[in-house]
């Protein structure tokens, strides 16, 4: 599983995507759904937007930002990738970023609109089911929440037992599904990145069905 996003998507200005560009605020990878970054942004709860913002984009202003677009949809809705970023950087400033100050909440409102980590959680519960014997699965993922739900699902496969430890027997009625092939992610090397920049944050894991 590659769980990267299409750069052809990203790349195209007017899937809404990207701050670098003004287009109207899509961020659906399938365009048949019904909801869209628009929305989400215009008619959420402050709440629920810090939420998206905290857990999706791990943003350490999402409060103050979800408060800033409440505030400012009250008057005229966002309808831009370009009003959104004005108004997180008014907010956040520039400063010496390294990255553009929205990048965090643009993550976050992507995966919240595709509704990634639900997508890959269901297929975490009991993705080592589609294993034959011996076979392998590798799975390359680009961001911290990613990563973490798949080192945590992996290292779960490979346990024999997962009773607490001062449980005297065996009472779960787990038994261990998979090997570990990889105790620490595989990343790109220095010359991969030269020649493909987007791979710089890529990480991947792997397991062998028993």
């Amino acid at each position: 599983m590659d769980l990267g996003i299409s750069s052809h998507q990203i790349d195209s200005l007017e899937r809404g995507f990207s701050f670098r560009s003004d287009a109207a605020l899509d961020m659906r990878m399938d365009r048949r759904q019904s909801i869209d970054a628009r929305e989400i942004v215009n008619s959420y709860a402050a709440e629920d937007l810090a939420r998206i913002f905290r857990e999706y984009g791990e943003e350490p202003q999402a409060r103050r930002l979800a408060r800033a677009i409440v505030e400012q949809r009250q008057s005229r809705p966002l309808q831009s990738t370009g009003e959104l970023a004005r108004l997180i950087e008014r907010i956040k400033g520039r400063g010496r970023r390294e990255h553009h100050p929205a990048t965090q909440v643009f993550q976050a409102l992507r995966i919240a609109v595709n509704q990634e980590l639900d997508h890959l959680r269901r297929f975490l519960e009991s993705g080592y089911e589609t294993l034959l014997p011996k076979g392998r699965m590798a799975i390359i993922s680009f961001h911290s929440l990613e990563d973490r739900r798949v080192k945590t699902a992996f290292r779960k496969w490979s346990r024999a037992c997962l009773c607490p430890p001062r449980a005297l027997r065996c009472q779960c009625g787990w038994s261990q599904k998979v090997k570990l092939l990889t105790k620490r992610p595989i990343v790109p090397s220095a010359g991969e990145i030269q020649a493909n920049p987007r791979a710089r944050s890529a990480k991947l894991r792997a397991v062998e069905r028993i």
